[in-house]
């Protein structure tokens, strides 16, 4: 499901759960709503509220670090690609046909981090069309003097540099927001809800607060789960560098 679809069903569970608090205050003996029983239930509310305080700051952590290693890797992958190009360029003319080919499959790079993020490839990896054929183009290119030889391991390390951040970002899609602590921590808020409206009778006024603190909370999970996929949704990395990174060749 998507992140706005999790967002959804949750913001309707906490509401559901004020709603279940009503119906009990309703059905529950007053003996069982006293004083003391309601200082207990504050007392847990309070301990729930401070564990859930804690649960969610760690997710936005972890999703924050993730959605920030993932833009640091795209940033190195286009940095790579122009490296790429430079030390061709430095080359000489005889890598022209691999500078093109690279402008070839700079937007298929961009089109299998992207897009293929939707797909999840069922957890296989695919190489970009034509990879294999610019390794071979830079391999064997013609490398007769100190400099070009140097030029051409440069573009060499920079091909493997790209490749091996392209199977890393591959990895990191494959691994979501752990559901169990997700589902955890929604139980905690519902239970939490539940409390909201156990005790005493709600006002319109205390109802639309009640909405207004589920859309809060489902809205702060929603950013997290939109932060856990950072190429589709959102909040996605900006692709536009890596597809303009080069110039068309004159």
């Amino acid at each position: 499901m998507s992140p706005l679809t999790i967002s959804l069903l949750i913001g309707g569970l906490l509401v559901a759960g004020a709603t279940a608090g009503v119906a009990l205050r309703r059905v529950l003996p007053d003996s069982h709503l006293d004083a003391h029983t309601k200082d207990v239930v504050r007392l847990g509310c309070g301990l729930i509220a401070t564990i859930s305080g804690l649960v969610l700051g760690l997710l936005i952590n972890s999703a924050k670090t993730t959605f920030e290693t993932q833009r640091d890797e795209v940033k190195q992958v286009t940095a790579n690609v122009i490296l790429l190009d430079q030390a061709l360029e430095r080359f000489g003319p005889e890598s022209r046909d691999a500078r093109l080919h690279l402008r070839k499959i700079v937007p298929d790079i961009a089109n299998h981090i992207w897009r293929d993020a939707n797909r999840r490839n069922n957890g296989v990896f695919y190489s970009v069309d034509g990879g294999e054929r610019i390794f071979s183009e830079v391999r064997h290119l013609p490398a007769v003097n100190e400099d070009q030889h140097f030029y051409q391991a440069l573009a060499v390390q920079a091909l493997t540099a790209i490749l091996q951040t392209r199977v890393l970002l591959f990895e990191q899609e494959q691994a979501p927001v752990p559901g169990i602590l997700l589902g955890i921590l929604v139980f905690w808020l519902v239970v939490l809800f539940v409390s909201f409206s156990l005790f005493s009778p709600l006002s319109p006024i205390g109802r639309i607060a009640i909405v207004v603190f589920a859309v809060s909370s489902s809205a702060a999970l929603f950013l997290i789960l939109e932060m856990y996929q950072p190429f589709s949704g959102l909040l996605q990395i900006d692709s536009t560098p890596l597809r303009q990174a080069l110039l068309p060749l004159g």
